[in-house]
């Protein structure tokens, strides 16, 4: 069996284009805050999509992992209206280019 070495973004690993591969990884993340966000309330799906302002087989399928018919700042809208903040930074990849540039999002939750 051969091991090839992770990039540290499964997307890039798995062959999507680089700038795919770093949006896919920020959704990823931001979904997995919602997750938590959701856990941490003790919320059902129905009651965090109420929340959120979106119908439960929206988040479901967002939660399930299907994150290309979500956007960052709809994912951001939901960290919010779950009580947490959120801080968008950005900063120049360690890597040389033509990498694109990777904001970072950090969530606080109250």
């Amino acid at each position: 069996m051969s091991v090839i070495k992770s990039s540290g973004n499964v997307f890039e690993d798995i062959g999507f284009a680089a700038a795919e591969a770093e949006t896919l990884a920020v959704k990823a993340d931001m979904v997995s805050m919602v997750a938590r966000a959701v856990k941490l309330r003790n919320l059902t799906q129905k009651e965090a999509a109420r929340i959120c302002g979106t119908e439960q087989a929206t988040l479901s399928k967002v939660m399930r992992g299907k994150v290309t018919s979500v956007t960052i700042d709809l994912l951001a809208k939901w960290l919010l209206s779950l009580g947490w903040n959120v801080k968008i930074t950005a900063s120049p990849h360690k890597k040389k280019p033509p990498k694109p540039v990777r904001g970072e999002i950090s969530v606080v939750s109250l």
